[in-house]
């Protein structure tokens, strides 16, 4: 019997030959997140979903997916993440609050909320104190930090932004938000309420995505024109700085969907409304690898806790409007097993993969 009670996916097609999620969402996919290295070497997935529904596997060594879990919010969902013991899952959407998924218990709980949609959740382990929260981005225009180990309905501070949440991501005492008038605001999560930079994106277009370098030192920010940054936080790295282009074919201009850095290897990947993901050397300025083309656009992607496995996911993404959305075709999560040859930087000297 099925744990999420859906049939497995009809016939599909899979281009790069990867392995197929048992029992995908049934409606577009937002988000998807991997278990910390806490767990390892077991590997869960989460995935977020426009049928308002957080759904969860094992990934077995084989690669093959068994349905563990699930819990629903009561809007769509447009993101999740683990705390990084794996103890618990966050997800968060148009419903205007956040929830913990206990693994232990098997319980949910809200542990946040916002007056709008909330775009992102992420787990932040330290804030200097020692304590770790949740921080969530939304469309009412704030950031609010979170104790979840003590619900009170109440966030721990609140931050204004210029304008809605439209992409966030975090990695150590880095915080990056991109907002919806192309703002960039960099925090340190020790000093939460006061950024310590703040800019206009290097893109012309709007934000769709943006991805901290493991190493803390910047961050990538994709946009819906094809296009992707690499910014540096620090003034003296700053001149390293650029931008390209990516997911354009034959004149059409494709959105950057999602960004996902290899934690090793410092490189990454992008993914787009094309239904390309390809892997980019960001320090030699080269690209390492372009996949097949998938029938629908790449709308999530994620890398798990040692980088062998790549997951995507494709379903509509609604960039060419509701006329063009057909629900006969099939939401799919894929997993890729990623090699060195594919992922591994080479040496730093190249020229930008585009200008």
């Amino acid at each position: 019997m099925s744990v999420f009670g859906s049939p497995a996916n009809a016939a599909v097609t899979n281009p790069n030959n990867d392995i197929l999620v048992s029992e995908p969402p049934n409606d577009g996919i937002t988000s998807l997140s991997f278990s910390p290295a806490a767990l390892a070497p077991k590997n869960f997935l989460v995935a977020g979903s426009w049928d308002n529904e957080v759904r969860c596997w094992e990934v077995q060594q084989s690669g093959q997916t068994v349905p563990v879990g699930m819990i629903k919010h009561d809007a769509p969902v447009l993101s999740v993440c683990w705390s990084k013991d794996g103890q618990a899952i966050f997800s968060a959407g148009c419903d205007k609050t956040a929830k913990m998924w206990s693994i232990s218990t098997n319980q949910s709980q809200i542990v946040a909320q916002h007056d709008a949609p909330i775009k992102h959740v992420l787990y932040i382990q330290d804030m200097g104190n020692g304590s770790p929260c949740i921080v969530t981005g939304s469309w009412d225009k704030t950031l609010r930090y979170w104790d979840f180990r003590a619900p009170t309905g109440q966030p721990m501070g609140s931050v204004p932004m210029p304008e809605r949440v439209y992409a966030m991501d975090a990695a150590g005492a880095l915080l990056v938000v991109g907002t919806a008038d192309r703002k960039i605001l960099v925090y340190d999560v020790r000093k939460p309420t006061t950024p310590y930079m703040e800019k206009l994106s290097q893109l012309k277009y709007q934000t769709r995505c943006i991805s901290c370098f493991p190493d803390q030192t910047g961050f990538a920010v994709g946009s819906v024109e094809g296009r992707v940054s690499i910014d540096h936080v620090q003034e003296a790295d700053r001149k390293n700085d650029f931008a390209f282009k990516c997911h354009r074919e034959e004149g059409a201009i494709y959105a950057v969907n999602s960004l996902a850095f290899h934690e090793q290897y410092g490189t990454f990947a992008t993914a787009g409304s094309d239904g390309v993901f390809t892997f980019w050397d960001k320090d030699s300025k080269q690209r390492l690898k372009q996949f097949r083309k998938m029938p629908q656009p790449i709308t999530a992607t994620a890398f798990n806790s040692d980088g062998r496995i790549f997951a995507y996911a494709c379903s509509y993404d609604w960039s060419k409007g509701a006329e063009n959305h057909n629900p006969n075709n099939k939401n799919m999560i894929l997993l890729h097993a990623v090699t060195d040859a594919e992922i591994k930087g080479k040496k730093a000297g190249g020229k930008p993969p585009g200008r």
